[in-house]
């Protein structure tokens, strides 16, 4: 993969299209308070995550039936028509609330469209035994893409305004249709599901996933990856430091640790490979589960240690398993297991945030971080016990 200038490309256009979402999130937000309360600020960020969840489960059919390419580039053609309409909406008639939802609504629906396809095209890029190496290469890519997006965000949105954003944003998913166009060719194609109405499709994939132990385990686990750590790292480390008093300044150090780690750990992947990816990233992820214990006890640098090993067991973990799902689901039913792995973040992570919140409230964020970290290092277990699951190898 190191020489293989089609996957380079791509990951190359795909961090500058993160950069690109990384600008408009924090423009979106920014503008979001500026002219709404509070309140209404936090609608309008939060309203592209109802439609997504309700267009995901089509976006997998749709990623299962059509080529991922066309897909891909469809949506990002949309996208650009989206960011151009705001753009030119703000500098004739002026930023509204209304506007702010009805661009981040349509953004959402993109995002639920794009995400099933984009989540199948490494399969249709590299051998399965290059999948570690490209998911770790394409995460790092899009850390990096994201916290430099992100940086340039807020000097943009204050310079040139939310219609600036837009034009930049526009500009690098219009880099990217050019790319989807002319260049990207993917080289294992999968197999086409048969066409059928969308509900059925969808009972279908249920059904493939009731029928697939190996399938259900990794759609599962990869659904609610995120539902110990996030509240942790949200609340968690916000909670540890205005309690010991170590100010804003340490907050922000200890989430780049976090960030750094994750950057760190998929880029090692890019390099080093286990013989046995699926066990190496679960135990990976039984390690994070007791470091996020570390987060509610012990000093700063106890703290900050337990956030570096949260970081790098993040970037590792997710980009093992990442390519075990893309590797051994069966093609014809990717798109929607890919699907059901994003609904699972996007509809139980409300529920894990208050859930951390109020436990922390109650009973001290001591007592949270042992309890999200023990449940989950417990529940990584579990897939470490089947057999079926314990003999995957991508070699």
């Amino acid at each position: 993969m190191g020489r293989d200038r089609l996957v380079q490309g791509w990951l190359l256009v795909k961090g500058l299209s993160d950069a690109g979402d990384a600008l408009w999130t924090v423009a979106l937000a920014w503008t979001a308070v500026q002219v709404a309360s509070p309140a209404l600020a936090g609608l309008v960020v939060a309203a592209g995550t109802v439609p997504r969840a309700v267009v995901l489960l089509l976006g997998g059919v749709v990623a299962d039936r059509r080529e991922a390419r066309w897909v891909m580039l469809g949506v990002n053609v949309l996208r650009v028509a989206v960011l151009i309409a705001t753009c030119v909406w703000v500098l004739s008639v002026g930023t509204s609330v209304p506007l702010l939802l009805a661009a981040a609504i349509a953004f959402g629906v993109c995002d639920a469209l794009y995400e099933p396809s984009a989540a199948t095209i490494g399969r249709q890029l590299v051998r399965p035994d290059q999948l570690p190496a490209y998911t770790g290469a394409s995460q790092t890519v899009t850390r990096i893409g994201s916290m430099t997006g992100a940086a340039l965000g807020g000097v943009v949105v204050a310079v040139w305004g939310l219609g600036g954003s837009a034009l930049a944003n526009a500009i690098t998913f219009a880099v990217v249709v050019g790319y989807l166009a002319l260049a990207l060719r993917p080289r294992y194609p999968l197999p086409r599901a048969e066409a059928e109405p969308v509900l059925r499709a969808v009972g279908r994939g249920f059904a493939h996933l009731r029928d697939q132990p190996t399938t259900r385990t990794l759609v599962l686990t990869l659904s609610g990856l995120n539902l110990a750590v996030s509240p942790a790292l949200a609340l968690g480390i916000a909670l540890r430091a205005r309690d010991a008093g170590w100010g804003a300044g340490t907050l922000g150090a200890l989430q780049a640790l976090v960030g750094l780690g994750a950057a760190a750990g998929a880029l090692a992947l890019v390099r080093w490979r286990p013989a046995r990816e699926a066990v190496a990233g679960f135990w990976l992820l039984v390690l994070q589960g007791l470091a996020i214990v570390g987060i509610g006890v012990g000093s700063l640098v106890a703290t900050a240690v337990a956030c570096a090993v949260i970081g790098v067991t993040a970037g590792a973990a997710s980009s093992l398993l990442g390519a075990v799902f893309v590797a051994t689901v069966d093609g014809e039913y990717l798109g929607r297991m890919a699907s059901l792995t994003r609904l699972g973040d996007d509809v139980l992570m409300p529920v894990a945030m208050v859930a951390f919140g109020a436990l922390a409230g109650a009973a001290g964020v001591g007592a949270a971080c042992a309890v999200f970290g023990l449940a989950m290092a417990g529940l990584m277990v579990v897939p470490l016990s089947r057999p079926a699951v314990r003999r995957i190898s991508l070699a």
